[in-house]
């Protein structure tokens, strides 16, 4: 079965880059493009793709009211894929906590990113080290939030030690390997956790991580 995704990005030129680049794909299907958040919120609706490359800063509706609307209203499984140049991009944390499953740059090497509509697509998540670095450096400037803390009572000891090692950048297989336990183990605790907690994805698990103080700023070796 092939991809449906929907490209949206205020700028035409790199919108239909990024098309072209996936319609080379047999197994991937450019649905529509959209330039403004409000126009994604549309075609989501009217198309249902599987998959949506969401800019952030858009004019009018921007690319986290157009994330949150489209993960709220959706009764399929459809995921957000967040297309960022990062550094100026002071929102990626926002919509992460919206419902994103993943963002890339948008440098991304153009036979990366066909790979990364299916991983978003096959229910994977994407946290590249070199922005996760500076995306989690952005927890230290925030408090723990106390009622997000509190859903910790909810896992069992082993499980918070996998949301630690996620949260760190750790594979499945690198958390296997650090825990003495097969990765298919590794991976029924990660839906064990994402069911707990009411988690699309795994960046959502390591959003919960620093939010609930389980693992602190300072505290992580990301860049595996």
């Amino acid at each position: 079965m092939s991809i449906g995704v929907v490209v949206v990005d205020d700028q035409a030129l790199v919108r239909r880059g990024f098309a072209m680049i996936l319609r080379v794909h047999d197994d991937i299907r450019v649905l529509a493009e959209a330039g403004t958040g409000l126009e994604a919120v549309e075609a989501v609706s009217r198309l249902r793709p599987d998959v949506v490359l969401m800019d952030i800063r858009m004019p009018g509706m921007d690319g986290i009211e157009a994330t949150s609307r489209i993960l709220r209203e959706a009764d399929w499984d459809v995921r957000v894929l967040i297309l960022t140049t990062f550094d100026p991009d002071e929102y990626v944390y926002e919509a992460l906590r919206a419902g994103a499953s993943a963002f890339v740059l948008k440098d991304i090497p153009p036979e990366q990113l066909a790979t990364a509509v299916r991983t978003v697509a096959g229910g994977g998540a994407l946290l590249a080290p070199s922005i996760t670095r500076r995306l989690v450096d952005r927890f230290a400037e925030r408090r723990v939030n106390t009622a997000v803390a509190g859903r910790l009572e909810r896992l069992t000891e082993r499980e918070r030690e996998i949301v630690v090692a996620a949260a760190r950048g750790a594979s499945n297989a690198e958390i296997a390997a650090q825990l003495f336990i097969g990765p298919a183990t590794v991976k029924s605790h990660v839906s064990s956790i994402l069911g707990k907690l009411g988690l699309r994805d795994r960046v959502q698990i390591v959003i919960f991580a620093y939010e609930s103080g389980l693992v602190e700023a300072g505290d992580r070796d990301i860049g595996h």
